[in-house]
């Protein structure tokens, strides 16, 4: 069993941290292309504005939820509403998001829609979140 396991692992140790990032890209934007109806729509543009904005951030599934690590740690992610049987998409901020102001700030945001406006404010708060 050892032999077999080791056997399995044995692909995934000699992929090259380029290799790793692609895989990663590929899980992240299959399970948003999982998503249904409205989500799937928000969800794609929620990457696109990640990935425009702060395109050193590693997107990765994260709980099985889209993420995007910055230094090997969730700084956002999604969660479909299926998933969690709530009626929006969240996008949320982790602690390593630097979204502080004060001792109170909001770190998760039900999205129904977006629009140009929408889209500039939540690209304001990744590239916060990231420090630029």
């Amino acid at each position: 069993m050892k032999e077999r396991a080791a056997e399995v692992r044995a692909p995934k140790k000699r992929m090259t941290k380029a290799e790793k990032a692609e895989q990663a890209r590929r899980e992240v934007e299959e399970k948003i292309a999982s998503f249904e109806g409205n989500d799937k729509v928000l969800a794609e543009k929620l990457h696109r504005i990640v990935t425009s904005t702060a395109p050193g951030l590693e997107p990765k599934t994260w709980y099985g939820m889209p993420a995007y690590a910055l230094d090997g740690k969730i700084l956002c992610f999604m969660q479909d509403a299926k998933k969690f049987g709530t009626r929006y998409l969240t996008f949320g901020f982790n602690d390593v998001a630097q979204l502080d102001e004060g001792t109170l700030w909001p770190t998760s945001f039900a999205i129904t829609a977006l629009d140009e406006q929408l889209e500039e404010k939540l690209a304001a708060l990744v590239a916060k979140a990231v420090g630029r």
